[in-house]
């Protein structure tokens, strides 16, 4: 038995879709949004610039996850930010972020990338274990080493 499947969104027919999707995680963690259509705004633009990558899940589309590629420094490779990564609450528990995770890091390499970082909340609990469970890791060259932080600032 196979687990739920994810795919990669196409930039005008899920734009919408991605839009709401962005807007509902900000709505749901009292972040700002400016809404699902200028969210499926922009978006669009970035998926056709080929800055972004974006995948779906489940029928509603009920998961989003968004890619940032960037030139890396170290390597002639790319950089891949998991920029954001949402599954609907009445969907969590499912396998849909596991199966956008898992596409995540195939997409990654497809495009080029040596390398993916994200950021999430000490208090996620059910997050980070995912992501450990894919191999990432907070711990700064070794698995004793220094715990990482994410810093962030408005400019």
């Amino acid at each position: 038995m196979t687990g739920p499947a994810a795919r990669r969104a196409g930039a005008a027919a899920d734009a919408a879709a991605i839009g709401r999707l962005l807007h509902d995680f900000n709505t749901e963690y009292e972040d700002v949004t400016p809404g699902p259509e200028a969210l499926a705004e922009r978006v669009t633009e970035l998926m056709a610039g080929g800055e972004m990558i974006v995948l779906l899940a489940g029928d509603g589309p009920d998961g989003v996850a968004v890619l940032r590629l960037r030139p890396s420094i170290w390597t002639s490779g790319l950089e891949c930010y998991l920029a954001e990564l949402y599954v609907a609450p009445e969907r969590r528990g499912e396998g849909l972020g596991r199966a956008l995770m898992e596409l995540a890091i195939e997409e990654a390499r497809r495009a080029g990338a040596d390398y993916m970082d994200l950021g999430t909340s000490e208090d996620d609990s059910a997050a980070r274990a995912l992501y450990e469970s894919l191999g990432f890791t907070n711990r700064e060259g070794r698995p004793d080493g220094p715990v990482m932080f994410v810093y962030e600032r408005e400019l």
